[in-house]
């Protein structure tokens, strides 16, 4: 399955929680319409929208799944714990993506522990989502199948920063021997075409393709101003 989305794009089918996209059924409509224009593979969220997307794509199409939870005490929100790692793999995703940071974690465990455990106990290969060379070096350490720039910018570490990011994605690709993924700020077909141009080994895109929430409430801000 990974090898399946060397030197493609990705699109990240997801909505907020107050959305009417949200819906399960509509999330697999949008990957459907995604895989037939060419998309490799789909990042989910949530098992039950990897579950309808893997009912209505079938075997074949390789599912990048997530689930994000916010937890008191901690501010790792994508796959935090194994148990969500394991719904999510019981739900049908083929790529377990977690939190790779160096933030604390809930439950005490670490993102290397997550990580073998979701090799040793799921048999999923590992997506670790990070913000810096630092936490990308130490998943690819811990057995990261693939190593992803997605939280460049959304960490207190990296709140300074705006995605994409280049540097991190150049440093994760000059030095790491892990596929790397560029993820976050994608915001045009010529920006994906220049993440493979630096390395990447696929691009994910989520918000300028599926985020009608997003894109809608920018359009009218811009609108808005006088």
């Amino acid at each position: 399955m990974i090898t399946q989305l060397r030197g493609g794009l990705v699109v990240s089918c997801q909505a907020p929680i107050d959305s009417p996209l949200r819906d399960p059924q509509i999330i697999a409509t949008m990957a459907q319409a995604a895989v037939l224009r060419g998309a490799v593979g789909i990042r989910l969220d949530s098992p039950e929208h990897v579950m309808a997307t893997r009912s209505r794509l079938g075997a074949d199409v390789p599912i990048i799944g997530l689930w994000k939870q916010v937890l008191p005490g901690s501010s790792v929100y994508i796959t935090p714990r194994f148990a969500d790692a394991a719904a999510i793999a019981a739900a049908g995703a083929d790529i377990i993506a977690i939190d790779a940071t160096l933030r604390s974690r809930p439950e005490g465990d670490t993102a290397a522990q997550l990580i073998d455990r979701i090799h040793q106990e799921l048999g999923k290969p590992v997506m670790a989502d990070v913000d810096t060379w630092e936490a990308a070096e130490a998943a690819a350490q811990a057995g990261a199948d693939l190593v992803g720039t997605t939280l460049y910018g959304y960490t207190e570490a990296t709140q300074d920063q705006t995605p994409p990011g280049w540097d991190l994605l150049t440093q994760m690709v000059t030095r790491l021997t892990v596929p790397c993924i560029c993820e976050g700020g994608i915001a045009s077909p010529a920006m994906a075409r220049a993440a493979i141009d630096r390395g990447a080994f696929a691009v994910v895109v989520g918000t300028a393709i599926t985020g009608i929430d997003l894109q809608v409430q920018a359009y009218q801000r811009a609108i808005a101003l006088e």
